[in-house]
């Protein structure tokens, strides 16, 4: 009988915890992306935030069937398992969402398809649920909101340690899959019965999660402010040549970035000469454009200053790697902000394009 009365006590603890903890982390979260993420049109956060939103609610069933003095078991059981699906169900609709994904997965993430395929497997496990709450039939309730979270974790899981590994967030990447090991551990042992060490359990993993998604979210921010790309006019360049030994070391200096006093990235021979070609028709002349030569031109004697327009697509991708680092970046947050800030094609798309820093931030 006192077992009994310590059980209800610590349960009646963990689901007023849980209810609170759970609905501020909501709050913080939905916070963030109402002043950061709404204005870059970023839903991820909204999702995990439901996520989280969906163990406070099940904070206070817990509470209501410990005064209720668990005379319903398959309903308390049944309401879990409800929400944790829930929570499941909006992890993996905030995936779609994420800058990095792993390569493998992306494609599918990604793909139109993503809500048929985390939404039927989600049906799947709430209907038979449903079924078993309403028939009132025994048995272990919470089997299939178990193997529906084991699929969301392993998502979770590689998406998290891309997420941080990409941002050179190293720590944060190994104390992801940690967490992801401690939660998984947890969901295997929901079928042992054992009411107050899963309660501990539970604790844990659900502490340890919402702690990386705030990270990630910290980690998304920092990502923003470092990674603003100003105006040209706030951008000075300088191109220079070393020897070491009997090779040339071809550089340039990059200065204006936020957070980063002086950028040296290192450039190949062709890179190099396209960039000095920018730099020196915008000394000479800032209107003057250079020209990229049409396909299947057959003129052989019209030399134009730029063969391909690859040729500007590798200067841009070298640029981009020295400055964010190999495979850190995307085309959409930071190589095409970084092309439409140093150059201008030209309004009549006349294949000529000319950059746009200011001749007086250049030196050669």
């Amino acid at each position: 009988m006192h077992l009994f009365f310590i059980n209800q006590e610590t349960l009646l603890f963990y689901g007023w915890w849980q209810f609170a903890t759970c609905l501020f982390a909501f709050i913080a979260l939905l916070s963030i992306w109402w002043h950061i993420g709404k204005k870059q049109k970023d839903f991820g956060q909204v999702w995990l935030a439901l996520s989280i939103l969906c163990w406070s609610l099940s904070g206070l069933v817990e509470v209501f069937f410990v005064n209720m003095g668990n005379e319903s078991p398959i309903l308390a059981d049944g309401f879990r398992s409800i929400l944790s699906l829930f929570n499941s169900l909006f992890i993996l609709l905030a995936l779609p969402w994420f800058r990095y994904l792993p390569n493998f997965l992306k494609s599918i993430i990604k793909s139109k398809y993503w809500i048929f395929i985390v939404g039927l497997p989600f049906l799947f496990s709430l209907l038979p649920t449903l079924n078993k709450m309403i028939s009132g039939r025994s048995g272990v309730i919470n089997e299939l909101d178990v193997y529906y979270a084991v699929l969301t974790l392993i998502f979770l899981g590689f998406v998290l340690w891309h997420s941080f590994a990409k941002r050179r967030l190293i720590t944060l990447a190994y104390l992801s899959l940690v967490c992801i090991i401690i939660t998984l551990l947890a969901q295997f042992y929901k079928l042992t019965g054992s009411t107050v060490n899963l309660t501990l359990f539970s604790a844990i993993f659900k502490t340890s999660l919402i702690m990386m998604f705030f990270a990630l979210a910290l980690s998304w921010v920092k990502e923003l402010s470092e990674n603003i790309i100003p105006d040209a006019t706030n951008l000075r360049i300088t191109l220079t040549t070393n020897k070491d030994g009997d090779k040339i070391e071809r550089w340039v200096f990059v200065d204006g970035l936020p957070n980063r006093l002086k950028n040296k990235v290192k450039l190949s021979t062709a890179s190099f000469e396209l960039l000095t070609r920018f730099a020196e028709s915008r000394k000479q002349n800032t209107e003057s454009w250079l020209e990229i030569k049409p396909k299947h031109h057959a003129i052989k004697e019209r030399v134009y200053d730029i063969n391909d327009y690859n040729e500007v697509k590798r200067l841009l991708t070298a640029l981009v790697d020295g400055l964010f680092g190999k495979g850190n970046w995307t085309n959409e947050h930071h190589l095409a902000p970084l092309k439409n800030v140093l150059f201008e094609l030209s309004e009549k798309r006349e294949r000529k394009i000319r950059l746009l820093i200011p001749p007086e931030n250049i030196t050669l």
